[in-house]
């Protein structure tokens, strides 16, 4: 499922955003995660991962703070790359396995693309630290864009989908 890489792409551009968004989506009940990944909806696990993430935004456009592609910081993306997607993947009652790999192929993605469009726009604007606030705004954009989509295809799964357009194609109007 392509929107489920999309989460680990996120997790290429902030480390802390998509596992912060899937803690409130799974707290708030838009996520149902069971067994071994239940801890993300809890209150502790949203009040950590929601500041470090804040965090994450107000060090990611300081002057001193590492490469994403140093090795620390690119590791830290794809280790919760994967396990933000395995999470997600397991919401979908899928195996873990398939979304650790979409996670950390994601992230890699996702890291190596937001540092070649962070250097783009910093040049074409002079400036690097308003690239890095939008590169936040995006992230959380593109975070909850995926959550709402699995709250979707949870919800309205594709077989009711496909009945949905079935019968507004059979009354001319286009699905």
């Amino acid at each position: 499922m392509l929107v489920v890489l999309l989460l680990g792409f996120a997790n290429g551009l902030r480390t802390m955003t998509p596992i912060a968004v899937v803690c409130w989506a799974a707290w708030l009940g838009y996520l149902p995660l069971d067994g071994w990944a239940s801890w993300a909806g809890t209150l502790p696990a949203v009040i950590v991962f929601t500041l470090c993430a804040a965090g994450e935004w107000v060090a990611d456009v300081l002057p001193m703070t590492p490469s994403r592609k140093a090795p620390g910081p690119f590791g830290a993306r794809i280790v919760f790359g994967a396990l933000s997607v395995a999470m997600a993947w397991h919401a979908l009652g899928e195996p873990v396995a398939g979304g650790v790999v979409a996670g950390a192929v994601g992230a890699t993605i996702g890291t190596l693309a937001g540092y070649k469009g962070r250097m783009w726009g910093a040049r074409k604007i002079g400036r690097d630290w308003p690239v890095g606030v939008l590169e936040s705004a995006l992230t959380v954009g593109l975070a909850v864009f995926v959550v709402w989509n699995l709250h979707h295809a949870l919800v309205d799964p594709p077989s009711t989908m496909l009945q949905i357009r079935s019968a507004s194609t059979t009354r001319g109007i286009p699905a």
